[in-house]
Formats: C-alpha cells, sequence, structure tokens
C-alpha cells in the first residue's frame, strides 16, 4: 500500500488535508518555501507588534467547527474565539458610516432607520440567503468538482435562475439606498468578483455576515494556523521549513516517484499542491501540464493587493475592528481590478485595528492597523506607487474620521504584488486565487485531481471550491477525501 504523500506548501487547505490523510494513516509531510507555516496567513512580529500579514476576518465558525470535530475536537481546544460587536463600521464620506451590530436584530433596526421598509426586505432576503447557505455549504461545496451532476440536487434545481442572476440584481430588486446596497453587496468580495458578475446563488455569504457574525480569534487568526498545526503534529505530520520544491519526478508512465527539495532528491508515492496551481505545473516536464500559461491569462483572478502595517504611537478613534471605507465609486475601482488593469485613481480600502478588541497585539496606548487596497494582479509594483498609495489612504483616513494620524506612525511595511510573486509563486501576484464566477463554478475550476500525472492532486483557492479561509479548509477535505477514494485505497 502507497504509505508517503509530499504535501507542498502549508497554507490552510494543505493543513487540512494533512490531518485527513494522516488520520487515515498514511506517513504526510508538509514542505514549505518559507521559514513559518500557514501560506498568506503568515504573522508579523515587531517592537511588540502583532500583524495578520494575511486573513484578518474570521467567518463561517461553523466550517471551522465542522472541520475540527472530524478529528474530535473543538476550536477552542487551539484558541479562543470572541464575537465581534459591532461587526465592522462602513464609511462613505466624512463623519457619514454605518456601523453593523453584532446580532440579525440590530441589523434590521439600522436598516430600518437608513431607508423605511428596507427591513422588510432584508428579512427576506436573508431568510433566503440562510436556505443557499444550508444547501451550499453543508454539502454542494463538499464536492470534488469532477461533474456538472454534483450541482444538480432536487434543491439546487429550483434554484436554476440564481445561477443565472446575480447579487447585484439580487440585492437592488428592493433596496434603494445606495448606502445598504454596498454593504449588502460588500460580503461578495471575499469570493474574488464583482457582484454584477457574482451568481445570486451565492447571497449565502450575506447570511454568513449577518447570520453568523463576525469573529476574532484572541492572538489573531495565526492562532488559528498554530492551532491547525499542532492538531497535524499530534496526528504525526512531518513539517519541514525552508524547503523549496524545485521539481516533481516522473517514472516512465508518468507516475510521481520523487520530488526535489533544495537540490535533494526524495522518494514519494504522492504529492498534493496546495502551492499556486500554476506554478506547481512549471515542476513538471511540458508534456503532462495540464494548463497552459494562456490558459491562466485567461481567467477571471480575484484581485491581487496593496497591504500596509502600520504601528501608531496612539489609540485611533472613530474606527471599529474592521472598518470598510466605500466613500469612491466602487464600479470605477473595480473596472481597474477586471477591465482596463490599472491602478485606481480613487480606490476604496479596508482597514483592521485588531488591537481594538486584542490588547495584546500592540503595546498598551498604541493601535496596529492593516491596511488593504484591492488591485489587479500583474500590475507594475514600485515602491513609489506603494508611498503614493500610503499617503492617499492617510489623508482619506484623516478627513473622513475627524482626526490626525500621519504624526502618530511608529512605523509602515508594505507587501504587493511582488512579494505574493517572491514568498507565493503567485500567478501573477494574485493574493485569492479565482473569481467565483459563473464560469468558474465547481467543476469549471481547475482539476483536484491530475488528468496526466499519476499521484498529483492539487488543493487551494485556485481550484474547488474557490477563495477564502473557510473553502480552504473545505478545500483540504475534498483533496484528501478524493487521494483516499482513488489513489490510496
Amino acid at each position: 500500500m502507497n504509505k508517503k504523500i509530499s504535501i507542498i506548501g502549508s497554507g490552510f487547505s494543505s493543513l487540512a488535508a494533512a490531518s485527513y490523510m494522516a488520520k487515515a494513516g498514511y506517513e504526510v509531510t508538509v514542505f514549505e518555501k518559507n521559514n513559518t507555516f500557514g501560506g498568506r496567513a503568515s504573522q508579523y512580529l515587531t517592537q511588540g507588534f502583532t500583524f495578520d500579514m494575511g486573513p484578518t476576518w474570521y467567518w463561517m465558525p461553523d466550517v471551522f467547527e465542522k472541520f475540527f470535530a472530524d478529528f474530535g475536537k473543538n476550536p477552542s481546544d487551539y484558541y479562543q474565539l470572541e464575537r465581534l460587536d459591532p461587526a465592522y463600521q462602513v464609511y462613505f464620506g466624512e463623519n457619514d458610516s454605518i456601523t453593523i451590530p453584532g446580532n440579525f436584530e440590530e441589523i434590521c433596526e439600522i436598516f430600518e432607520q437608513e431607508e423605511k421598509g428596507s427591513s422588510k426586505h432584508l428579512r427576506k432576503f436573508i431568510k433566503a440567503a440562510k436556505d443557499n447557505y444550508d444547501i451550499a455549504v453543508k454539502d454542494i461545496v463538499y464536492r470534488p468538482g469532477v461533474s456538472p451532476l454534483e450541482l444538480v440536487t432536487p434543491k439546487t434545481a429550483v434554484r436554476v435562475g440564481q445561477f443565472f442572476s446575480t447579487i447585484r440584481k439580487e440585492v437592488r430588486k428592493n433596496i434603494k439606498s445606495q448606502k445598504l446596497i454596498q454593504i449588502l453587496e460588500f460580503p461578495v468580495l471575499f469570493l474574488g468578483a464583482k457582484p454584477s458578475n457574482t451568481p445570486a446563488f451565492y447571497n449565502f455569504m450575506n447570511y454568513a455576515d449577518f447570520g453568523l457574525g463576525t469573529w476574532h480569534p484572541k492572538g489573531g487568526m495565526y492562532k488559528v494556523v498554530e492551532g491547525m498545526v499542532t492538531l497535524a503534529e499530534q496526528l504525526g505530520v512531518n513539517f519541514v521549513s525552508n524547503a523549496n520544491v524545485e521539481e516533481i519526478v516522473l517514472d516512465s508512465n508518468n507516475k510521481v516517484e520523487a520530488i526535489i527539495i533544495n537540490g535533494k532528491r526524495l522518494e514519494t508515492n504522492l504529492v498534493l499542491s496546495g502551492a499556486d496551481y500554476a506554478h506547481t505545473e512549471t515542476l513538471l516536464p511540458k508534456g503532462v501540464r495540464q494548463y497552459s500559461t494562456n490558459y491562466w491569462n485567461k481567467r477571471v483572478f480575484a484581485p491581487s493587493s496593496l497591504l500596509f502595517y502600520v504601528g501608531f504611537d496612539k489609540k485611533l478613534k472613530n474606527v471599529e475592528h474592521h472598518t470598510l471605507f466605500f466613500d469612491t465609486d466602487f464600479d470605477v475601482h473595480a473596472e481597474s481590478i477586471y477591465d482596463t488593469v490599472t491602478w485606481p485613481e480613487k480606490p476604496l480600502f479596508y482597514a483592521s485595528f485588531p488591537s481594538i478588541t486584542d490588547d495584546a497585539l500592540a503595546p498598551e496606548g498604541k493601535e496596529a492597523a492593516t491596511f488593504l487596497i484591492p488591485l489587479a494582479p500583474g500590475l507594475e509594483d514600485t515602491p513609489e506607487l506603494r508611498e503614493k498609495y500610503f499617503n492617499i489612504i492617510m489623508e482619506r483616513l484623516e478627513q473622513l474620521t475627524g482626526q490626525d494620524v500621519k504624526e502618530n506612525i511608529i512605523f509602515k511595511e508594505s507587501y504587493c504584488v511582488n512579494d505574493f510573486i517572491k514568498d507565493y509563486n503567485s500567478f501573477k501576484g494574485n493574493a485569492y486565487g479565482l473569481a467565483n464566477i459563473l464560469t468558474q463554478t465547481a467543476f469549471l475550476r481547475p482539476k483536484i485531481k491530475s488528468k496526466k500525472v499519476k499521484n498529483l492532486y492539487f488543493t487551494g483557492q485556485l481550484t474547488v471550491p474557490g477563495p477564502g479561509v473557510p473553502p480552504s479548509l473545505i478545500s483540504g477535505k475534498i483533496a484528501s477525501d478524493l487521494i483516499l477514494k482513488t489513489s490510496l485505497s
């Protein structure tokens, strides 16, 4: 029986798959090219400040609970969660914002204050979103994307129209307030596509937002990574850092037989790559690569990002743990990402101030802040452009929140397209993988199982089910299930 499994990369999908396959009795080793584990969910520590460099939102807690329950565990065995109330704040202009509470009844009140009668429509919308959530997240997204028939169930058959309508159309049927529309369209940004291109069925993300709430792992999202690594190690998984996979070696029958790491050959029975899909195929002979560069160039990618990690020497006011700045035209910014592929003139941006919730993330009296501007993958990335956009968002932050902050900056670090390429071999420096649009859903995404190389599999945001942390956990389970069923049985 084949026993030795090599996993490339240590992001959430790899960590999940490693645990499932170790539980099944196989010898699993995770090889990570960087010096810490977690992939994009890395951590930056400096001067007493702690930053999550990747994901900062903890949504869909039931997916995490399901994952740990598969091993007889709870998330609380590894990290502590706090439900955020308020969940987040959205700025639309100077001293003009809406704060989203942590429970649904209060959210309905906020909607009613903004637009009379809107809470009635919101309740109906969220009920439909919950129904879709129960169908999608509890069933469909756990399918491996092998056949279009995976999407055909009695419950989806009566919702087929939702796959051909869009979030934008559904949201705007009954809600007129542009502010409320933006709040309802915001959650699908986690799927990496415009609301005008995202099937209406994906309104289940609105239930994830308003129904299941926004949470914070004490100590930051990296505590989730540490918890998953600990679980995997308890199951017998071996982790190797600073291990750059340079080649996947095949035998004469195009079956995986070894990998080359830092110039050293290591025998293996099977490879699962949680690294960038396009990059992984460059480790193979050209004749057995499934997808060409031209294929990847034609895909619709979720955005890349310009990120700043900033330490302030004071506590900031008029912001929440999660704060969105939607004071400029979303459609114009989205056009720069998906259509013209240019730097946005007036970018929307997101800020996380986790030290508002968690004192451990910044020294006393100081504030840790992460700022994110969504960008098109493949853009020119220079120090001058980074500095230009940092100044833009700092000026906007000051103006919108009514406070001076630039003179209170202790330090700042940036992260952008070039860094995603360098650290993660990310295609064009994308941050979130492939967008979840209709033509890139389920069986239309790159396959988990290689069609040309025996015992080569893929997991993560470029395959099913798509971008985001919960989908990555699910992708790890899907990949491991498929491996155990087709290659190691």
